[in-house]
């Protein structure tokens, strides 16, 4: 019997960490494209066109993942990164601003990517209020906790 209950200890734990570090590995590629972005200092002119919609379009994408991550696996919450450029606590008050400033787009492809943005930053800033910080905030105060708590500093 212990050695039944051992083996399944034992899975269950490869188990848990063949699903947690994958989803910490999403969040911190997530990091590193918006910090990315930061870093070079994309001008609205630049944002305004088709392949930064495209862009947007994907980085709205991997923030969806990084939200079902954090409601999968609750865990990966409490693990930090150390590096700036690949935390996305440290770099979300940045996408948050650029969601925001965002031109008005001219085309069919970039008019949508305007409004898209706020809707994952908004479902992110549910999730870490629900499940973590607890502020019963707007989405720009639960983001700002989230970056003040857990990046180097909110970044804007």
């Amino acid at each position: 019997m212990e050695a039944v209950v051992g083996f399944a200890l034992l899975t269950a734990t490869v188990t848990w960490v063949l699903g947690i570090f994958p989803a910490h590995a999403r969040r911190r590629a997530v990091a590193l494209r918006i910090s990315q972005l930061r870093r070079a200092e994309v001008s609205e002119r630049a944002l305004s066109t088709s392949h930064a919609a495209t862009m947007l379009q994907g980085l709205i994408s991997d923030l969806a993942h990084v939200c079902v991550d954090f409601r999968q696996y609750a865990e990966s919450h409490s693990f930090r990164d150390g590096d700036e450029n690949t935390s996305l606590a440290a770099d979300i008050m940045y996408l948050a601003s650029l969601a925001e400033r965002l031109p008005d787009a001219a085309g069919p492809d970039t008019s949508l990517v305007r409004e898209l943005p706020g809707v994952p930053l908004h479902d992110l800033a549910v999730t870490l209020d629900e499940r973590f910080l607890h502020t019963g905030g707007s989405t720009w105060q639960v983001l700002t906790r989230y970056a003040q708590g857990y990046g180097r500093a909110a970044k804007g």
